[in-house]
């Protein structure tokens, strides 16, 4: 039996190709600027995240929140939510789970669990507030959700210097709860790396989730809120009672990732530890198109980008913020809608070829 790829799945693969040419040419000409070998820095790219173990362990490392703060955003996106709190989600999370996990002694086997499902709980917490606002008081959750990020940094921030008695003297890194106990620490999958064990309840989630979406009706009913709402309410689904479930879920998601990040890769919750992780999962999940398994394998890419950006500046003296814009401009570079631009240039070209017909007679 032959495998064939729908027509449209062809042309969607043919634009992550050209973007990604597009994103090449656009790196290439600003390394060039900052007097730097293009080709050289993107070989150490390479070399940075997959060239050893060390370097796949990174990218692993580096994909797992990715997959899981993706999946977090494509629960939301996916049901038409613009649920872009993740980051603040994660933030309330992690704490919640770097608590837990230095003050409570129980064996390992309940430990780390009872970790993920408190900062899973954190999250679902955070995300209840603009779901609630949004239902009582109209309040858009895109605005709401937006600085409800802000609100969570600081108030975690401001949680841990109560927590552990700071005072407003003492240095940025100084500042972090006690570490966490052996017993709520997750294993390492590559000796000497910080891929942690943490990969396998990402993807676990990836799956689920489209397990959710592909085989069940309470993921048909999330979806169509998304797809149609004036459908859905005819077909006798409740609204109400769907939009704070997407917005939990997604923020229980979001709060595990934060657990996941304590357990698996820092032990002690700091002020301020995510880099743009939540950011990261919006714009995975846009390039994804809001398909979970695409957003392993974009998460993995992600991963790759980021662990070879750290090995690219040591190298070659590149800033790796370089990739960080670059993966801005692919991000951007996927949301175009090709079909409608080139029927706009044809439009046009037609316009000029009748105006320039005029101009003749």
């Amino acid at each position: 039996m032959k495998f064939r790829l729908a027509q449209n799945t062809k042309l969607e693969i043919l634009k992550y190709i050209l973007s990604m040419l597009m994103v090449m040419l656009i790196g290439t000409c600003i390394i060039l600027s900052q007097g730097n070998s293009p080709t050289e820095a993107f070989q150490a790219l390479i070399t940075g995240s997959v060239g050893s173990v060390s370097a796949i362990g990174t990218t692993i490392r580096w994909a797992t929140p990715s997959i899981i703060t993706g999946i977090a955003a494509v629960i939301a996106f996916k049901s038409g939510i613009w649920n872009v709190g993740i980051e603040g989600q994660m933030y309330f999370g992690a704490f919640l789970a770097a608590i837990i996990g230095a003050s409570v002694a129980v064996p390992k086997i309940i430990h780390i669990p009872l970790c993920l499902a408190a900062a899973g709980i954190g999250g679902m917490l955070f995300a209840f507030i603009p779901a609630i606002l949004k239902l009582t008081l109209n309040v858009n959750e895109l605005i709401c959700t937006l600085m409800l990020n802000y609100a969570a940094s600081l108030f975690t921030e401001y949680l841990t210097f109560k927590y552990m008695g700071f005072d407003a003297s003492e240095l940025a890194d100084a500042i972090a709860t006690p570490d966490m106990l052996p017993t709520a620490r997750l294993g390492t999958i590559i000796p000497k790396t910080s891929a942690s064990t943490a990969i396998f309840i990402a993807l676990g989630i990836a799956i689920l989730v489209y397990l959710l979406y592909k085989y069940t009706v309470k993921g048909y009913e999330l979806k169509m809120v998304g797809e149609n709402l004036r459908f859905s309410k005819y077909g006798g689904i409740n609204y109400k009672r769907t939009f704070i479930l997407i917005f939990l879920l997604s923020g229980f998601i979001a709060g595990v990732c934060g657990g996941t990040e304590m357990t698996g890769s820092f032990g002690k919750f700091r002020p301020a530890f995510a880099t743009n992780l939540g950011w990261d999962g919006v714009m995975i999940a846009s390039i994804a198109k809001n398909n979970p398994i695409a957003v392993i394998f974009i998460s993995i890419f992600w991963g790759m980008l980021k662990s070879g950006s750290f090995h690219m500046e040591r190298v070659t003296n590149t800033n790796r913020l370089v990739i960080s814009v670059l993966q801005a401009v692919f991000v951007l570079l996927v949301a175009v809608d090709y079909e409608a631009l080139y029927r706009w240039l044809c439009e046009k070209r037609q316009l000029r070829m009748l105006r320039s017909q005029k101009g003749e007679v």
